[in-house]
Order: C-alpha cells, then sequence, then structure tokens
C-alpha cells in the first residue's frame, strides 16, 4: 500500500489486516510506561493541515512518535502558503526536505489524490486526514476499530449515521468501508441534508430517526456542518434537536448492546445530549484512543510494512 486516500476501493483483506494491526499494536504497547516501539525509527512524518483539526491532527503526531519517526507539524497559517504558495510547491518542498510520508487535510475535495500525483516520483506516501465533503478514510477505520471493540464484529450489524450526511466526509468514508465489511447501513436525516445520488450508495434512508432506533446495534451522530452551509436546510437548532438529537429517552429505544458514536466535534444539546454523550452506552472517547493505535497502524503499513515482508 503506497497511499491512503480513500476508503472507495478498499478490499477487504487490506482493510481488515489495519484493524488487525492496529489490535496488535494496542496490545503491545498495554502496560508499557514509555509508549514507544522502534518501527519507524528515521522515518519522517509531516502534517500538512490546511483547516483546523483537534483529534486527527493529535493522534497522528502521537501515533508517528510512539512508533519512533520524526514528526513534523506544518499549518497553512504558518508556512509559505500565507504567502501564496500553491499546493503543489509545498507537497514538492516537503518531499525535498526528506517527508517518507505526508498527512494532509485540505478543504477541497480531491486534493490528497492531486498530492499523491504529485508526490509519485518522490516515493512519498500520502494520507488523506479530510478532504473538503469528500472522504475521510482513518476516521472510518477507527470507527471500525471501534465498533470490533463493542461489538464483537462489523460484519451482519445495522448501523445508523444519524445528521448533516449532505456536508460529512465521515458519512462517504464510512458507508464504503462498513459496506466492504458487511454491515447494513442506514442514513437517517432530513431530505434538505442528504446529497444527490444518495440512492445509489449501498444503504437504505430514513427521515424518522424514532422508528429505526429498536433496530441499530449502533448510532453514529454527525455534527451540523454550519461552516459549509450556505441558506437554511432546516428551520432551527431546536426543531433539528428535536427530530434527530439523541437523548436520553432515545437512548432508551435502542437495544441494550448497541453503541453510540461521535467523529467530534460535539455540538452538545443539539445533535447529542450530554447524558448521552457521558453515559457508559457512548463510546466517543474510545474512538479517539483507538485512533491513535489505528493512524499507527497506516503509518506502519505505508512505511514498514513491505519492508519487513521482502
Amino acid at each position: 500500500m503506497r497511499h491512503l486516500l480513500s476508503t472507495e476501493g478498499l478490499d477487504r483483506a487490506t482493510a481488515t489486516s489495519i484493524l488487525d494491526t492496529a489490535d496488535n499494536l494496542k496490545r503491545a504497547l498495554l502496560g508499557r510506561e514509555v509508549r514507544k516501539l522502534p518501527t519507524l525509527r528515521g522515518r519522517t512524518v509531516i502534517t500538512l493541515f490546511y483547516e483546523n483539526s483537534t483529534r486527527t491532527r493529535v493522534s497522528f503526531e502521537i501515533a508517528g512518535k510512539w512508533m519512533s519517526a520524526d514528526v513534523v507539524n506544518v499549518s497553512a497559517g504558518g508556512s509559505s502558503v500565507s504567502k501564496g504558495e500553491s499546493l503543489r510547491d509545498t507537497a514538492l518542498t516537503l518531499a525535498a526536505a526528506g517527508a517518507d510520508c505526508v498527512v494532509v487535510r485540505h478543504p477541497a475535495s480531491g486534493a490528497a489524490h492531486r498530492l499523491a500525483g504529485w508526490l509519485a516520483e518522490a516515493g512519498t506516501s500520502v494520507v488523506n486526514a479530510g478532504d473538503g465533503m469528500h472522504e475521510h478514510p482513518t476516521q472510518a477505520l477507527l470507527d471500525a476499530a471501534t465498533l470490533r471493540e463493542r461489538l464483537g464484529s462489523v460484519e451482519g450489524r445495522r448501523i445508523g449515521i444519524v445528521g448533516d450526511v449532505l456536508h460529512s466526509r465521515v458519512v462517504r468514508s464510512n458507508v464504503h468501508l462498513l459496506a466492504t465489511l458487511g454491515a447494513d447501513v442506514v442514513l437517517v436525516a432530513p431530505p434538505t441534508l442528504l446529497p444527490v445520488g444518495v440512492q445509489n450508495w449501498p444503504v437504505t434512508v430514513s427521515h424518522e430517526l424514532d422508528a429505526e432506533l429498536p433496530s441499530l446495534d449502533a448510532v453514529m451522530l454527525l455534527r451540523v456542518q454550519a461552516e459549509r452551509m450556505h441558506g437554511g436546510f432546516f428551520p432551527s437548532a431546536r426543531e433539528y434537536s428535536i427530530a434527530y438529537g439523541l437523548n436520553e429517552n432515545r437512548l432508551g429505544l435502542m437495544p441494550e448492546h448497541a453503541v453510540v458514536l461521535h467523529p467530534g466535534p460535539m455540538l452538545r444539546g443539539m445533535e447529542i445530549a450530554s447524558a448521552v454523550a457521558d453515559s457508559p452506552r457512548a463510546a466517543i472517547t474510545d474512538q479517539v484512543r483507538n485512533g491513535v493505535h489505528l493512524r499507527m497502524a497506516v503509518l506502519y503499513h505505508l512505511l514498514a510494512h513491505e519492508e519487513e515482508a521482502s
């Protein structure tokens, strides 16, 4: 595997191998006072973020450092991008400086794919950490890791994804990956927050949250991405919460084993009540914790796996 740009086209064997590697790395670090593995010593990982991030950026940095890689963080505001440098020139500069892997987040859909094309000759790997409204593959993988941990398996499970589907790159990556792993996915959202062509996705679509909850093994709440919205998509935040927010009463409609996920950041009181977010049924902090091990696994498969196999 040279790059991780998308879950679309990621085959089941590769996805499962990454998830299994994350499990093995998690066990390898369990109980260690110093959480360090020598696996990527001498490698350089650069995070290049054109959008704000807490969870993704921090977890990639920790993942690289726990594997003994040299990690360098570059933000658009603190780089030559602020002087007008193009994405291509920035990428080529980072490759020339010795980057073995560039982890990129960019507001334009397809940016990570363009970056991979420009860096092909240099042999630099690219990880898509979110490109516009397109995809966020490592988020989907860590969600799958959390579902495996909580439910035992993903195959045959019914997973509900609720909220702002239209603007969510997390949804697109999860739909592809969960379908590949054998899950049944239902999208629950108002018609105004569903993309054109959703009927062609491997999902079922519903507008009634209460009707779907009793049959779900897991529900993933999505943040309403107001920063990407131009115009009115629903009457008010209060009415959205009444129709699609997960509160304690709705949590009671779900099976006892069902788990609650959220990719963050959460808008407490809108898509999720604080009592739900902080309940034992919620796996939100587990997602963050698993994200570090999952991103360690991705870096391993990109930068170390082929060497060890040869």
